[in-house]
């Protein structure tokens, strides 16, 4: 769990010190979104590249984790180079994207390795891991807030680090590990055909299209209602971070209900706050602050009993390369969403913005439709 945290942690590292990378590099009206969206394509390009060559299936997961925390916290680093350009900047994010490629779907396919009953539990406590991982940066840009803006990138890079060698020093493979060979496009081909794969499958791609779209903009969101203040950074870390605490107790209800209906459950209530949103934001403070935690619960915690849905009905031996190429799929649809929101996004959110995620969860409860369990 430790190290899923540390080496995603250098995700949304650039979208915390927006602000400051704004003034330095006079960044264009744009910039979050085309920020987000170059981690986005570089995870989209990893997981792609993952795939293709069944990275994770054919050669030792903790290596492959240990490995790419190594470059993604170099990369992340990057961007505090001397004279580093609007373009440089977006290279990097998309280098430090790719990398992240070898550490969220590996981490699933390493506790995939370790666990079979139990599964959505254990990937329950691992996505956990990586929504703090996620929600780290704001935490500590807003502890840091007296300090320059690189101890922020620096301080998630140290993370990366460590998260890489704990896993590759300290980590096995697991006991249901299969090894592939050779890559084999026929096996993900057979493999989606299932329903159970390709429903739970449909399931997160509307999850994707509501989760980073909603974390992505959510600064500005609180931004328009309470105004801009240092604890805006705080509120984005507890609305996102609660998401951790989703997961675990997710994991734990698809012990005696099942992955299904604890993945239902929570893309309802996060629908549902789709719709309220604009009503919400006419809410008090308290109010509103208490509407965006049960939303930032609701969001993501329905992320691992997909994962684990996928894992649980795909072949041992491709298990690995089904979870990245979904990945990958998720990954590219959260760029339709965050460049939609921006379209329509100005200096304060229009507040019936986020009823353009609404679509996201009611197509991922007809997915799960098509889900045994």
């Amino acid at each position: 769990m430790f190290a899923q945290f540390a080496g995603v942690s250098v995700w949304f590292a650039g979208n915390a010190v927006l602000g400051e990378l704004t003034l330095v590099l006079e960044l264009p009206p744009d910039a979050l979104a085309s920020i987000t969206a170059s981690v986005q394509l570089g995870f989209i390009f990893g997981t792609l590249v993952f795939a293709f060559f069944l990275i994770a299936d054919r050669f030792r997961p903790s290596r492959v984790f240990g490995l790419c925390s190594l470059f993604g916290a170099l990369f992340n680093a990057a961007v505090l180079l001397p004279g580093i350009a609007y373009e440089d900047l977006l290279l990097f994010r998309f280098l430090t994207g790719f990398c992240l490629a070898g550490i969220y779907p590996v981490g699933m396919k390493i506790a995939a390795d370790w666990y079979q009953g139990g599964l959505g539990k254990a990937l329950g406590y691992l996505v956990g891991a990586l929504v703090l991982g996620t929600a780290f940066p704001h935490l500590s840009r807003f502890l840091l807030a007296e300090l320059p803006w690189q101890r922020v990138m620096l301080l998630t890079s140290i993370l990366s680090l460590f998260g890489g060698l704990a896993v590759s020093l300290l980590v096995p493979d697991g006991p249901y590990r299969k090894k592939a060979l050779v890559p084999d496009l026929r096996a993900l081909k057979i493999a989606f055909r299932n329903p159970s794969v390709s429903g739970a499958a449909l399931g997160y791609f509307g999850h994707m299209w509501e989760l980073y779209a909603f974390w992505t903009f959510l600064p500005l969101w609180l931004q328009t209602r309470f105004g801009n203040s240092p604890g805006i950074s705080l509120q984005s870390f507890a609305v996102i971070g609660i998401g951790a605490i989703a997961c675990v107790v997710g994991g734990h209800l698809s012990l005696r209900s099942g992955s299904k209906r604890v993945a239902a459950g929570m893309m309802w209530i996060s629908g549902i706050c789709c719709l309220l949103s604009p009503w919400a934001f006419q809410w008090s403070e308290g109010a509103f602050l208490l509407f965006m935690l049960i939303w930032g619960f609701a969001v993501v915690g329905d992320s691992p009993q997909f994962s684990a849905l996928m894992a649980r009905n795909a072949a041992s031996e491709y298990k690995g390369s089904v979870l990245t190429f979904a990945t990958a799929i998720g990954f590219g649809i959260t760029i339709l969403s965050i460049n939609l929101l921006s379209r329509y996004s100005g200096p304060e959110l229009p507040v019936y913005l986020f009823y353009l995620l609404a679509p996201g969860p009611f197509i991922g409860l007809l997915g799960l439709r098509r889900v045994a369990n």
